[in-house]
Parts: C-alpha cells; structure tokens; sequence
C-alpha cells in the first residue's frame, strides 16, 4: 500500500512538472499572460528534485536551488535567535527578546565608511532595524563597521577583504563588540520559530487583501494565533488587521468565517489589481489576491465589441476589466453582498453602463438572460463576424456541475459555427491527472466528448495534491441546438424576425 501512494505521488508530480512545461508551449486559448507561469516549473523542479530519481536542478536569480550547503548553513545560528526563554510565550512581550551577542567589527575613518560600506557588503551584518555603522566612544573621527559573524568565521578577514582594506590604508584588526539585539532586529520567521515549540511548522507567510493580512493557521498554532497575528503587523508596515480562516469556503456564497486575531476589526479594505481598484468587505465576499494573473489571462482574451457572461462573478475581477476593454458585460452572482459590492465596483471604475449586473442563481442565470441574449445574438453571427461570445464559471467547486445547462439550451436550426460561445469553467481536482479528470467530467456534464475541441489550464495548487485548473472550449452544436420541429421552427422564424427589428437596440446597464 505504502509503495502504491508512493507511486502516485510521484506520478501525479511528474504530470505537474510535464503538464507546467507544456503550457509554455500551448496555444489554444493561450496568451502572454500565461507565460507567468514559468517560474512556477523551476520551482516545481526544485521542490521534487530530491524525490524523482534522476532529477536535480539548479535555478538561479533568485529562483529555488539546491546546492552543497555553506558555511552560513552550518554557522552557529544563535545571533539569529531571540532570547530562549520567548519559547511558549502566548502573549506578545517585546521585550523578552532582548539579547546581547558578539559580533566582529573593524575601526575606520569616518571619511571612507561609505567607499567601505560598498565594497565589504558582502560580509556587513544585514539585520532589520540595526545600523550597520555605530560610533567609536573613544575617537569621534572613527566610526565602527558591523561585520556579520557568519561571514567572518573566529574573526578573521578573508583574503579578499584585507585586499581591499590595504587598498584603503586601513587596519586589517577586527576587535569584538558586544551588540544588543532587540524585537525590532528579527524577522517575523525568527521570532515565531523561537516562540511556537521546537520542531513544529512555523507559519509567516500569509495573502495580503488590502489592509488585511489573512492566515490559514494549523492546529497546533491556534495557541500562539494572537501573538501571530500581532508579529505581522509589527513587521509588515500597512497591515493593520490580521484575520484567521475558522471553516472552510462556504459552496453557496464563496465566503467563510473569520477571527480577527490583532489589530483593527474594520475588514472593509479596498485593492488593486492588474490597475483597477475594488472595494470589498472580506468577511462578506469572496476575494483571492493569488488569482489576478488568471483574471488577467482571461481578460487578455476578450476583443472590443465580444460579449462575456460572467456566471459566478463575485465583485467583478473578470467582469470589470472586460467592460474597460469595451465588452458587454453581463454579470451574475447569488451572494446578495457580492452583487452590491459588484454594483459599486462598477461605479467606482465609471463602466456601471457597460455591464448589465443580475443576483440569480447561476443556473437561472444561464436558462435565462444568458439562453435569451445568445438566442437574440446568435442568428445575426456571420461566418467572417469577429466579435465572440465567452462564458466564464468561476466557482470551482461546483461549476462544472453546471455545464449540463449548456445541453439544448437554444432550441432552433443551428446558424452554424460563427460565433458559438467559448466557456471558461474552472474546477477542483485531487486525481492523479487532474487535467483528464476535469475533462472527463465536464464531458459528463455536457454528454459529449471534448477530445481535441478543449483546452486545459493549471491555475495553482491549492493544498498538497489539490489542483485549481480552467477547461475551455466552444460548445458543441449538438450541445447548444435543439432542432425543433415543424410548428416550433415558424414559430422560431416569426421570433427572430421580431428580434432583428430590434437588433440595434442600446445596450443598456
């Protein structure tokens, strides 16, 4: 069994390193936007480069790397490290972390300290908040230059560096200062590390939503979470009310329950994203800043003049930006907060007359204004007409539930190919090929088979073994059309003479 899991693990790996490297190649529903998706296949290739036979890579520029490990690996690491007796504190006391440590310092002249400065930097302590010169008490024309004690190994300057010292005339002696380091000198990471009990994951990253930083804690540091959540204000500067996830995401409305753990409980914040600004309240909406390259992506795919449906739309970070690009823009979502959100993020970005907003089920949306729109549209489509018609389902737990909506959804002769819309429906998958799992079950949905009309894209991972990708493809005319019969098709013809009277109607909001 053992073995079986370790086979799929690794299987499932390989497709997420083959399936990354092949979106940099793929066309299909492709654009510039994708390409940011590169860095993500070195880091992929870096994290299982220990673990696939094989496999070893080595990123540079600040990329992930695995090399031999360095001397400031195996350094005494304690000038890092606040005071020890911090472990287990549940309450914030700044000044428990006081210490004083020996660092190694070299005596200048206050006239070259800058020209020193530059070119010792390589071995000059770096630490928040520390000044890396300080005054020499017994000679007002010298001054003291920090050296970091992991560079400069039992006190003593390298080659190199008493190179550049004899070039500069000066003293090669590196004395011994005592040095105070206080709660401002540590990183949030040291500080939590020396606080949660030894050996246990340490958690300071977190996603940023305007004012608000929101964690996703574990079990074991629900204790500490107070503490954690005042260290990120501390040590982030405009942050100023960190929240912790309670529950998972709610299916219905996309939003979960949260505690604020520090700092003000105001969580209505305003954010920016790809130049347009929203204003949202994060207990109330859903909102993920680590989707604004797929946002992008999409958008990126819309011309002047195409018609997007936006079926789960939130407060509109596909929607938005679609009208500033001059699309028509019908918007959907059940969450009532999330349509008045979306209503005044349309004001906000001045394009409220270019997206006609709804609060409908989604289902209703698409059997409605959507099945209305396409049945009005669609027969005016030429074969040489360049504008289209893209349908986006954002909800990716259950969207693709929702595809079965597209079968027969318009009920007359098809008008052929032109223009049939193109769906952009996102989902969940922890299969080991998560890319034929979502197509497999969209084709359930539709009942019919998408081999070589579909298009996959990994999104992110979400949790270990838990993808977020996108499917797109044009809907099949044997999907979409519904051939009536005789008395239905007068009927459809009398309708879509009506309508062309009225094709030039105003778009209205």
């Amino acid at each position: 069994m053992g073995q079986t899991g370790t086979s799929v693990r690794r299987n499932r790996t390989l497709w997420r390193l083959g399936y990354s490297a092949r979106l940099l190649k793929t066309n299909n529903f492709r654009t510039a936007a994708a390409n940011t998706s590169f860095p993500a296949v070195w880091t992929l290739l870096a994290r299982y480069s220990g673990i696939i036979p094989g496999l070893f890579v080595v990123v540079r520029k600040n990329r992930f790397f695995t090399m031999p490990d360095t001397v400031e690996d195996k350094a005494d690491l304690r000038l890092y490290s606040p005071h020890p007796g911090v472990r287990g504190m549940t309450q914030l006391n700044r000044e428990a972390f006081k210490r004083t440590v020996v660092v190694p310092v070299l005596k200048v002249k206050t006239e070259i300290v800058n020209t020193l400065l530059k070119s010792l930097k390589h071995v000059v302590l770096q630490r928040p908040g520390l000044k890396r010169v300080i005054e020499d008490p017994e000679d007002e024309n010298s001054r003291f230059l920090i050296l970091d004690p992991h560079k400069i190994p039992e006190f003593s300057l390298g080659e190199s560096e008493q190179e550049v010292l004899n070039q500069l005339n000066v003293h090669p002696e590196v004395c011994k200062h005592n040095l105070e380091l206080t709660y401002e000198n540590f990183k949030s990471e040291e500080i939590l590390r020396a606080v949660l009990p030894e050996g246990q994951e340490v958690t300071s990253g977190f996603s940023r939503v305007g004012h608000i930083a929101h964690l996703n804690l574990r079990d074991h540091q629900l204790p500490y979470r107070h503490l954690i959540g005042q260290v990120i204000i501390d040590k982030n500067p405009g942050i100023t009310c960190v929240v912790n996830k309670t529950n998972i995401i709610d299916s219905t409305y996309r939003n979960f329950q949260m505690e604020v753990l520090a700092g003000e409980s105001n969580l209505v914040t305003k954010v920016k994203e790809n130049n347009i600004a929203y204003e949202l309240d994060f207990s109330k909406v859903y909102w993920n800043p680590r989707l604004s390259t797929e946002h992008s992506r999409i958008v990126e795919l819309l011309k002047p003049g195409d018609v997007l449906f936006d079926v789960f739309a939130g407060i509109g970070p596909f929607a938005i930006p679609a009208a500033k690009k001059k699309c028509h823009v019908f918007a959907n979502d059940l969450n009532p907060e999330s349509y008045n959100w979306l209503l005044h993020n349309c004001k906000l970005n001045k394009v409220d007359g270019k997206i006609k907003a709804f609060n409908m089920d989604g289902r209703d949306f698409l059997l409605g204004p959507v099945r209305e729109e396409l049945s009005k549209k669609l027969p005016l489509q030429k074969q040489e007409q360049k504008n289209s018609f893209h349908i986006v389902m954002n909800l990716p737990a259950l969207a693709i539930e929702f595809l079965d909506a597209f079968r027969h959804l318009l009920v007359r002769e098809p008008c052929g190919t032109a223009g049939l819309p193109t769906v952009h429906c996102y989902g969940f998958s922890k299969h080991e090929n998560p890319a034929k799992d979502i197509q497999e079950r969209a084709e359930a949905s539709l009942g019919t088979s998408l081999d070589g009309r579909c298009s996959t894209y990994l999104v992110r991972n979400v949790a270990p073994n838990k993808e977020m990708l996108c499917i797109s493809f044009q809907i099949p005319v044997d999907v979409l059309y519904k051939r009536p019969c005789p008395d239905e098709a007068k009927q459809a013809s009398k309708r879509l003479c009506t309508s062309n009277e009225f094709s030039e109607e105003k778009f209205l909001s």
